[in-house]
């Protein structure tokens, strides 16, 4: 996991010129529905927003598990997955009406996922060895996020020095995180709240940072954390001094944000003598038998 959590910024920039010389995505103006597992679903949750803020068109996310495509008049279908195993991802593809363009971001491109689909983005040099999650979701969202106009240039230079900086001793010892978000960094709230944890075993929330105030705020105190990713809404900042918990709040790029909180992450489970790279009832790739 530290090897490849500290990668992100490399991998970050190919896939962002990776982007720029490929026409696989959905064009400006379809309707589209994105969909994953854990890390990817957030990942999708956060392409949807991003893309329908900048003019491209209505799209949802949908855990693969629970997505409504039929019926919907959907012009695509993509698909996030690292391992390309998924069981609920070939599950969707396969049911699929016929005719339904689909394109699939994966890190393993030998998997069974790209016969199934009309075009793989293929991101090999973005895949992992840990099973917790990384390199490949960020490196698959900087994809997609570029697709959309958006400049990860200073999202590049900031989790540069995020990632080289020590972690504080109150984020070492906190006993509980929650993450905010607004727009696409929503999804990438969910992200850090699930690193952690799968990777600390800790107590995490996310929630929308407007949706924050309407009952979560109470489980802030002292030696808890709530960090917003983006843009905070007014007043927030004032309410969460009343709570006596670390907020943070900073003029950072949500996603050298979410890199940052990938190394706190692992830090925190090195303090308590857990391996992230084999968290306890987790594997790679759920496969589904029966």
């Amino acid at each position: 996991m530290e090897a490849e959590l500290h990668s992100q910024p490399s991998m970050w920039q190919r896939a962002i010129a990776q982007q720029a010389e490929e026409e696989l995505l959905p064009a400006p103006g379809q309707k589209v529905a994105v969909v994953g597992c854990g890390t990817s679903w957030f990942m999708a949750e956060s392409y949807a927003a991003a893309r329908e803020a900048a003019g491209h068109g209505l799209t949802d996310a949908f855990a693969a598990s629970e997505a409504r495509i039929a019926g919907r008049g959907y012009d695509a279908v993509v698909a996030i997955t690292r391992s390309g195993t998924t069981s609920e991802v070939l599950e969707l593809l396969d049911g699929l009406e016929p005719g339904l363009r689909t394109v699939v971001l994966v890190g393993d491109t030998s998997s069974p996922v790209r016969e199934k689909v009309d075009a793989v983005i293929e991101l090999p040099y973005a895949d992992e060895q840990s099973v917790v999650q990384t390199r490949f979701a960020t490196s698959a969202l900087a994809y997609l996020l570029s697709s959309v106009g958006m400049d990860l240039s200073p999202a590049i230079a900031q989790a540069s020095e995020l990632l080289a900086e020590e972690t504080d001793q109150a984020l070492l010892q906190a006993e509980q995180f929650t993450f905010l978000g607004r727009g696409y960094s929503v999804g990438l709230a969910h992200e850090a709240a699930l690193k952690m944890r799968e990777a600390v075993q800790g107590w995490t929330e996310a929630y929308p940072a407007m949706d924050y105030r309407h009952g979560p705020i109470s489980i802030a105190a002292p030696n808890r954390v709530t960090w917003m990713l983006g843009e905070e809404p007014e007043g927030l900042s004032r309410d969460m001094a009343a709570t006596g918990a670390l907020y943070l709040n900073r003029d950072l790029h949500p996603l050298a944000e979410l890199a940052h909180i990938h190394k706190v992450t692992l830090d925190r489970a090195r303090v308590r003598g857990l391996d992230p790279d084999t968290p306890r009832n987790l594997t790679r790739s759920v496969i589904l038998e029966g």
